[in-house]
């Protein structure tokens, strides 16, 4: 059972497509927030990267970045320090709306919840030391009438995971994507 809270952010499970392809964007030079692997990001008004907050509509999750740090180095990492000064900043970000994710819920989330819609919580949440998010869903938003970042499409498979479990990993789709209209619950 899914009874210890060991959330991992919103991770990339699978596409209807059939392949999930990171897109590349940028991040300005200096942005100030960190961004961890996994984290809800949205592109901000001078079109970059940046962290989403909640109740702000995202285009998915950063999956890292590479940059050339200020002695010339190129670098790769799982996450964005914040106040880097770098160029030739390259983020790679899932963009495709129809990507289902993996989250852990803070909470019970139940069969019956499938289709409804729900916020992230603490979505800045995770270590700067290994670069991974910690979001959750938050279990206290599930909503049927829309106006959430994320639809329940379904339980992620794997051992010692079932609805009615203390904190549930579940199958989502951004469900307020900044490319797309908004998907009402059902």
């Amino acid at each position: 059972m899914s009874t210890v809270s060991q959330p991992f952010g919103l991770r990339p499970a699978f596409s209807p497509s059939g392949t999930i392809r990171p897109t590349a964007y940028s991040i300005a030079t200096g942005y100030g927030a960190n961004i961890l692997q996994s984290q809800p990001v949205k592109i901000g008004a001078d079109g970059t990267v940046e962290a989403a907050a909640i109740g702000e509509r995202l285009i998915g999750s950063f999956q890292g970045v590479e940059f050339t740090d200020s002695d010339g180095r190129r670098r790769v990492s799982n996450k964005w320090t914040a106040s880097t000064a770098a160029t030739e900043i390259v983020a790679y970000v899932t963009l495709d709306p129809s990507v289902v994710y993996e989250i852990q819920a803070s909470g019970t989330i139940a069969v019956t919840d499938i289709g409804s819609q729900a916020d992230f919580g603490t979505i800045t949440a995770g270590s700067a030391t290994t670069g991974l998010s910690a979001v959750v869903l938050n279990a206290s938003t599930l909503t049927n009438s829309g106006n959430a970042a994320l639809r329940i499409v379904g339980l992620s498979p794997g051992p010692d995971n079932a609805f009615g479990d203390n904190f549930t990993i579940v199958e989502v789709q951004v469900s307020e994507h900044q490319n797309v209209a908004d998907r009402a619950a059902y």
